[in-house]
């Protein structure tokens, strides 16, 4: 059974994931007893701190697999970037200098700061879209706008945006109101694939095989298999069916 994790940190030494190969070999363990085959390795790209060029990451991502078939651990990895949205994206595109998903150039990794979604954000997706792209927004389940404000999320996804829900987040790592938000977006049709986003952080290790069964027990094997297949179609850059999306209602709460 193939199981795809499109997103995770477990190149050494780039950013703020794994810090050492033998940290690195111990991730990729983990990946594999949680069932995952194939990895795209997402070191941060243009976010404020790091930069990890494309050459560098397809570099780096042969070191790495050398290394894993030399201790014999069965994790087929891929060079890839969580991009960071910033004003200079299209630019580094022009430049060659950004990673997809695929090997077709279709799928990106798209990051949004933790607490918000830039101004500019509807207009960059946009001429994303003119190029053939789409945006894979990276855990929106943890932005804080869109926690507060979660039409933002479904005009994107509207607009045929994909979004990656981070296991970790699904099963209560992040806290209750993470989790929660998850589910609701999982059940509004506005989760398309689980990713671990695995970093050599406390909190941030492989819970791919318990999000799976969670999500197997809450909304049925049917979702679990619409989640895997979507993980490969992206990343051998196949087709993904838009789901039926429904919006999140906020509660609201009166004073009197």
């Amino acid at each position: 059974m193939v199981m795809v994790d499109l997103h995770c940190h477990l190149l050494p030494g780039v950013d703020d994931g794994s810090k050492s190969m033998a940290i690195s070999l111990r991730l990729a363990r983990e990946a594999t007893e949680n069932g995952v085959t194939h990895a795209l390795l997402t070191p941060h790209h243009m976010n404020g701190r790091y930069v990890n060029h494309k050459k560098d990451v397809i570099k780096e991502t042969q070191a790495f697999a050398d290394e894993l078939a030399k201790h014999n651990i069965p994790l087929t990895v891929f060079p890839g970037q969580e991009v960071r949205i910033n004003g200079n994206l299209l630019q580094a595109l022009d430049d060659d200098d950004i990673l997809f998903a695929d090997e077709g150039g279709q799928y990106l990794m798209l990051e949004f700061p933790d607490d918000d979604v830039p101004h500019y954000t509807k207009q960059m997706i946009f001429y994303l879209q003119q190029r053939g792209i789409t945006p894979v927004i990276v855990h929106p389940e943890r932005n804080t706008m869109i926690m507060d404000h979660p039409d933002i999320l479904y005009d994107l996804l509207s607009k045929g945006c994909l979004s990656q829900i981070t296991a970790s987040s699904y099963v209560g790592t992040f806290g209750k109101k993470v989790a929660h938000f998850s589910r609701q977006l999982i059940a509004a049709g506005q989760g398309y694939v689980f990713a671990s986003d695995a970093h050599d952080l406390p909190g941030r290790k492989y819970e791919m095989r318990q999000a799976f069964d969670q999500l197997e027990s809450e909304f049925g094997p049917r979702m679990v298999a619409c989640y895997q297949q979507n993980a490969r179609s992206i990343i051998n850059g196949g087709n993904v069916p838009l789901n039926e999306l429904k919006k999140i209602k906020k509660k609201r709460f009166w004073l009197f």
